[in-house]
This record gives structure tokens, C-alpha cells and sequence, in this order.
């Protein structure tokens, strides 16, 4: 059985803090993964901002978000400049290669793809993704072969792009098993690999659930995996800081029940991709997150 770890980098504090933590804890515990940069500037603040203004649902704090985030970062493209990710950080990019970690691309400015990809029309939606493949590229030496959607926030014109921008597959969505994505009628070819668990901020708080019995809810929930296994998605903000611990325990509990830890690109290297059922990707919700996502739907023409 595989597990793939998809570790969204969504800030600057996440990637100068929490990848070197990460890298160090999956080297511990001999496990693969994939990591997914913010390559542009980090305006995280502002998002955080908005949602002291509109206020909480009852299981988020003001408390706990500044725990995980960190005060910087709740200035960080608000009073403070927005640092750029990419830019700043390249040492600790290649570092993350280097150590033997696939890598690829979450976005260019994470909090301008989440608010506004789904109203957005080709050109913004191409150039977003066109100036983190730039960056990619200017870092790594060579072109991304995988990308990961920011809050699993997609539009059309996004799906079209990872198959014209060369990408080999992608983690855009949520869903339960590997598949060809059809948006409107209109197959694209690049296979995703949805991410098939629920994260961590997703269930604190939820039936009682919270920092103390977390870990063994999630292994419960990948309990018989589909045959393609299961795709879990962590943050660097938050497995790589103050959530380290609790994703410790949950990397323990996988090995303990056979899973072999790996990359999206080790999943998706065992797929015959001609052969992967269609689905249509719909606009769904998931539990435990606010709004809606990019989401697998039923099998297309089945």
C-alpha cells in the first residue's frame, strides 16, 4: 500500500521554518514526499486580516491562527512588505531537492489564486501560472512536471494549462482515486491524483476531535485504501511548526499499518495513465472547510 505526501508550502515563514523541519522529519522516518512551493510574493496577511473582520466559525481561534502563522505573518502584506518566497528562499527550494524530495508547484501568489481564481478569465489565470513556471524554472533548472492548486481552487482555463504548460500530472483536487479530469465535456491530459484525506485543520474541532486524539482519527480514516492508495496533504505552516508532533505520530501509525510513504510522482508512476477513468471535476464542499473545491465527480459517460 502507498501513501503520497503532498506538503502544500503556502508562506514565507512555511518555507524558511517549516521545509527544513519537514525534511529532517521525513528523512527520520524514511519517507517520501512531495513538496509544492509558493513562488511569488507572500500577502498572507491580507487573508488572515479578512478573516478577523468576517470572524471565525466556532472551532478557529484568533489564538490558534497566530499560533500557527505567526504575528510576521499576519503583517506580512499589510503593514509589513509581502516577502517574495521564491526570491528569498531559493536556497531552501534546492535544498529540498537536494535531500531527495520531488518538487513542483503550488502557485505564484497564493492568497491572489485563492480569492481569485475561480471568477478569473484566461489571461490572469495565465500569467499567475506562467510566472510560477518562470520561477520554477529560474530555481530548479529545469520545468515543473507537477502542480498542486492553492486551496484546491481551479477554474478552466487553470485545468487547460497544466496539460499546455507540460505538466506530467497534478493534485488539484479532491476526490478518492487517480483519474483523467473532464471539465465541461472537455477531457484534459493531465491525469490527477486527488488528494484522498482530510487534513488536519479540516478535523480539529470537529466530534470532539483535537490535538491529543487527531492522529489516530486520521489513521482511521485510511484504513482500506483503494488499490492506488491514498494521497494525504499536510502543510508546512502547520505539520512543519506546531502541528509537528501530532504528524510524527500519524507517520509512525502509516508505517505501522504497511503503507510505504512516498511521492505523488511514485503514485503516479505505477498508473497506466491511458488507462484512468474519466470524471467530471465539479465544485463541490468537503468537511470541515469553509466554501468549495475543486472536486472529483461522478465517472464521465459511465
Amino acid at each position: 500500500m502507498k501513501l503520497a505526501l503532498k506538503i502544500d508550502v503556502d508562506t514565507y515563514r512555511g518555507t524558511r521554518e517549516g521545509v527544513p523541519r519537514l525534511i529532517d522529519l521525513l528523512k527520520k522516518h524514511k519517507a517520501g514526499a512531495t513538496f509544492l512551493f509558493s513562488l511569488g510574493p507572500d500577502h498572507t496577511g491580507r487573508a488572515i486580516k479578512r478573516l478577523f473582520r468576517r470572524g471565525f466559525a466556532k472551532k478557529v481561534t484568533r489564538t490558534s491562527v497566530l499560533e500557527h502563522y505567526g504575528l510576521k505573518t499576519l503583517l506580512r502584506g499589510t503593514l509589513l512588505p509581502g516577502s517574495d518566497i521564491g526570491h528569498n528562499c531559493a536556497d531552501v527550494l534546492r535544498h529540498a531537492r537536494e535531500a531527495g524530495f520531488e518538487v513542483g508547484i503550488h502557485c505564484w501568489d497564493h492568497v491572489r489564486w485563492q480569492d481569485g481564481v475561480a471568477g478569473a478569465g484566461a489571461e490572469w489565470t495565465a500569467r499567475e501560472m506562467r510566472l510560477a513556471c518562470e520561477r520554477f524554472a529560474g530555481i530548479f533548472g529545469e520545468s515543473a512536471r507537477v502542480h498542486g492548486a492553492a486551496g484546491w481552487q481551479m477554474n478552466i482555463h487553470a485545468f487547460r494549462l497544466t496539460q499546455r504548460l507540460g505538466f506530467r500530472f497534478a493534485s488539484d483536487t479532491r476526490g478518492t482515486c487517480p483519474f483523467v479530469p473532464v471539465i465541461r465535456a472537455e477531457p484534459i491530459a493531465c491525469p490527477q491524483l486527488p488528494t484522498t484525506l482530510p487534513t488536519l485543520d479540516e478535523m480539529i474541532g470537529l466530534d470532539g476531535i483535537g490535538r491529543d486524539n487527531i492522529a489516530a482519527a486520521i489513521l482511521k480514516l485510511s484504513e482500506n485504501p483503494r488499490p492506488t492508495g491514498h494521497v494525504y496533504t499536510l502543510h508546512a505552516e502547520f505539520e512543519g511548526g506546531k502541528l509537528a508532533s501530532v504528524f510524527e505520530r500519524m507517520l509512525e501509525g502509516w508505517r505501522a499499518m504497511g503503507f510505504d510513504l512516498v511521492s505523488l510522482g511514485e503514485i503516479a508512476g505505477e498508473l497506466d495513465f491511458a488507462a484512468l477513468p474519466r470524471h467530471e471535476v465539479i465544485e463541490g464542499t468537503v468537511s470541515g472547510r469553509s466554501g468549495t473545491v475543486a472536486l472529483q465527480d461522478k465517472e464521465f459517460l459511465a
